[in-house]
This record gives structure tokens, sequence and C-alpha cells, in this order.
């Protein structure tokens, strides 16, 4: 006799997301970030460097955003010194981002700490840090999954995926990403 097929039942989903901050914070940067961030017509970064250090983000020198960047929870960002964050690109960290120093995220890139638990008919929710060491560029459009690290200078290619590590100084493309090349800086 065959046993039952389990199947997912999001009536018993429960959020463990610990988001760190109170609800009036948490509302005030909703609104913070649609005006300040999303937004198109808003091109000055000092200003938005401003505010996520406002919000508890540890931010270096140099840092440059540009317009329509989506940033979940500021206070959960670290971003080293002459960094770049590009156009569309959305940070979505349920967990800790940390971004070294010289580190480019080029237009439409997606940092995505959370997923659920595929396996668990509770579809629970899992959240993993990422950290983009110095010199890392992530290609336009390119996905970077919780629990991965982008060691010292390698690059994630354009419309790529990195679900696993990336080895310093090596370049990746693919869905999911391989590696391709060395990355030589003359």
């Amino acid at each position: 006799m065959k046993s039952p097929v389990k199947q997912v039942n999001n009536a018993l989903y429960k959020s463990t997301i610990d988001v760190g901050a109170g609800k009036i914070k948490q509302i005030v940067w909703y609104f913070v970030n649609i005006i300040f961030f999303k937004n198109s017509f808003n091109v000055i970064s000092s200003v938005k460097v401003s505010l996520l250090k406002l919000f508890g983000a540890k931010i270096g020198k140099g840092v440059v955003i540009k317009p329509v960047v989506n940033i979940k929870y500021p206070w959960k960002l670290q971003v080293g010194d002459h960094s770049w964050i590009g156009e569309e690109v959305w940070i979505d960290n349920l967990s800790d981002v940390i971004i070294g120093n010289n580190v480019t995220l080029s237009q439409g890139a997606l940092l995505l700490t959370g997923s659920h638990d595929h396996t668990r008919t509770t579809f629970d929710f899992i959240s993993y840090p990422i950290q983009l060491e110095d010199g890392v560029w992530i290609g336009a459009r390119a996905v970077v999954f919780g629990g991965t690290t982008c060691q010292s200078h390698s690059i994630l290619g354009i419309n790529s995926v990195a679900e696993k590590d990336l080895k310093p100084y090596t370049i990746y493309k693919g869905n999911p990403a391989i590696p391709v090349l060395s990355r030589s800086i003359f």
C-alpha cells in the first residue's frame, strides 16, 4: 500500500523573520525607501548614504547609490569604501549583507538572503547572510543567494546565479554559475 503524498500547507506557515527593528522603525523605513531610494527622480547619492546611516547601516566613504535601489532592512547592511550600488539593485537582506571595499553591483542585481524550506509541509522560512568581499563585481541582473560568499575580486556575470561560494579572482557565468576564466588585474 502506498503512503499518502505529503503536500505543502501554507496555512501552517509561521514567519520566523527576526527583523531586528520595531514596527515604527520598519514603517518609517518603508516610506523613506519609497521616497528616497526606489524613486527614479532622487539621484543624490550622499542623501541616501546619510539616510542609510540614520537607520543603522554601516556605510564607508565614497559609496555611490544610484536611483531605483530597493533595500529591505538598512540595519542589516554593511558597505565598505568606494563601493557602487547600481540602478534597480535589490538588496533583500532579511539576514546580514556585508559588502566590502570597491565592490560593484551592476544594474538590476539581486542579493536574496531569504527563501523557504521546500522539504517541509509548513514551508518554513530560511535565511542566510551574504558576503561580497573586496573588489567583487556582480553583473547586471545577476542573483546572489543567501549563504554565499563571493570571495575577493570574483565576478558574477550578467544574468548569472550564485548559489555557492565564488573563488577569488575567478569569473563565473551561468545558472547555476560555474567558473569560466581567471581574473587578471593589471
